[in-house]
């Protein structure tokens, strides 16, 4: 395994520095394109290697090859069910395997929006769609922290971050997705109690996007969106390089006092 020193925080370090990831081992979920592909490009530009996990989107390998000529990293992409424990824990232990013996940081990014409107109008056809936003957008949560958890123990380092929502935080309008504001409601608070079961050895945080123009939303209507921006205290959606950032500190020495927090990047959302 290769060692990297664990960070003792002292005041007077320099800042910059902390924000390093030169070395480490990163496994970024759904990152075969949208908010999951920007995190990758973000942990590799500051160093880490990166697995790319993808579920359909074939140009994640190109996408993967091309992240790691440009950084100068190692990367990979792994085709990987997230609604499976064992193809989850299978794929971690290879990254680890693969990738120095060691994981350093997991993105569970992987999710599905909900797209049959009110549930009495989605009729017995929503219990099958139902079932697939809670195994995709919150088991595959519990999964993937699992199986990196339990490297992270080894260690005796980590940081875990889920990709939550805005929606965990209210209930949207004008579209009505009932089932997938429970399931990020319910990985904000995974979060929160995997940084009290892991504050020992690890970190574990989520971030909330907003509105982000990622192919997640093609679907929606552009009198729906117009809505979203009418709302929005900076009238508009925003762009998955604008969530680089928060990622980023999370998974670094910078956010060494950081843990069980959720940060909202909406533009202002869940202000009013």
């Amino acid at each position: 395994m290769t060692t990297i020193d664990r960070y003792s925080p002292r005041d007077g370090d320099a800042v910059l520095p902390l924000f390093s990831l030169k070395g480490r081992t990163a496994i970024v979920s759904g990152a075969g394109a949208g908010i999951g592909l920007a995190v990758a490009d973000a942990l590799a530009e500051a160093g880490a290697n990166i697995v790319i996990w993808y579920n359909s989107n074939k140009k994640a390998v190109e996408r993967a090859e091309a992240i790691g000529k440009k950084w100068g990293v190692k990367a990979a992409a792994y085709q990987v069910d997230v609604t499976s424990q064992k193809a989850v824990q299978e794929a971690v232990d290879m990254a680890v395997s693969e990738f120095n013996n060691r994981l350093d940081i997991f993105v569970a990014n992987a999710g599905i929006p909900w797209t049959k409107g009110a549930i009495l109008d989605a009729g017995e056809e929503g219990f099958d769609h139902y079932r697939k936003i809670i195994a995709t957008d919150l088991d595959s949560v519990y999964f993937s922290a699992y199986a990196a958890g339990l490297h992270f123990h080894r260690q005796g380092t980590g940081s875990f971050i889920a990709t939550a929502s805005m929606s965990g935080h209210i209930t949207n309008v004008p579209q009505l997705q009932t089932a997938y504001n429970a399931a990020k409601a319910a990985v904000i608070h995974y979060v929160k109690g995997l940084a009290v079961e892991w504050a020992g050895f690890a970190r574990a945080n989520s971030v909330s996007p907003g509105y982000i123009a990622t192919e997640i939303s093609d679907f929606v209507p552009k009198e729906t969106k117009d809505i979203w921006k009418e709302k929005i205290p900076l009238h508009r959606e925003g762009l998955a390089n604008e969530l680089k950032g928060a990622y980023l500190y999370l998974a670094s020495d910078a956010a060494t006092y950081t843990t069980g927090t959720d940060i909202i990047v909406d533009g202002g959302y869940v202000l009013p």
